[in-house]
């Protein structure tokens, strides 16, 4: 399900080209732990954040199509690191994608809070490719204190994001409504949210087709090799 809270948007974006882009090789490029280790910059760049048990790691191997893309833990916060991947042709990727560590993690130190802060807003602020963070809520949960805090962060860069609902397939229906009802209110005072709100489940595969189309939407046209039903 994808929408303003609870409907399919008549604008939603192309589902085929995200089809098609997600059927194209993806290939780690590397792990960052501060600024100078970052990939250079050029392509589009989507990335991906949320509380360290969100599902986050689960949902981009879901939209890949590959089961150890990103690694996946029992112990939540193991990713220390942004990690950066390249989605495309080969020799001519469309994308970028970049999996920042989660936050929220009860046993963080405070040092840590602030050191994936520092690192996140560095990054945030600093990559003039960066079209769109992808802000992952549990769906069992909401919106929490610490989500609230990042949305902040992300209004005051000035970084466009959108939130995507994970787990959804742990709620029945009407559950799922009153949540992306509950978000929905919750992001419209925010500057920088996008105001389509993507329901996904890495389990089911429900909402991926849908998430996929939005990265696509987001990728270097030329570099697809479709085009679009509203190009």
């Amino acid at each position: 399900m994808s929408g303003a809270p609870g409907g399919q948007d008549d604008d939603a974006p192309d589902l085929e080209a995200g089809r098609l882009l997600f059927a194209q090789a993806c290939s780690f490029v590397r792990g960052a732990v501060d600024m100078d280790g970052l990939p250079p910059g050029g392509l589009p760049e989507v990335a991906f954040a949320g509380r360290s048990n969100v599902g986050k790691s689960s949902l981009v191997n879901a939209l890949t199509g590959r089961k150890t893309l990103a690694r996946t833990s029992n112990t939540p916060g193991r990713t220390k690191e942004l990690n950066f991947f390249l989605l495309g042709a080969e020799g001519r990727p469309a994308i970028m994608l970049a999996d920042l560590p989660g936050y929220g993690y009860a046993r963080e130190t405070r040092s840590r809070v602030e050191q994936w802060t520092d690192l996140v807003m560095a990054y945030l602020r600093g990559r003039a490719t960066l079209r769109r963070v992808l802000l992952l809520i549990d769906a069992r949960h909401g919106l929490k204190d610490n989500d609230r805090e990042v949305m902040a962060l992300l209004d005051e860069a000035a970084v466009s994001y959108q939130i995507v609902l994970t787990k959804t397939d742990k709620l029945k229906a009407g559950e799922l409504e009153k949540c992306l009802a509950d978000v929905g209110a919750g992001i419209r005072a925010h500057v920088a949210a996008h105001p389509r709100i993507v329901a996904t489940s890495s389990e089911t595969g429900a909402g991926i087709a849908e998430l996929r189309a939005e990265i696509a939407s987001l990728a270097a046209t030329d570099a697809l090799g479709y085009k679009s039903r509203t190009s």
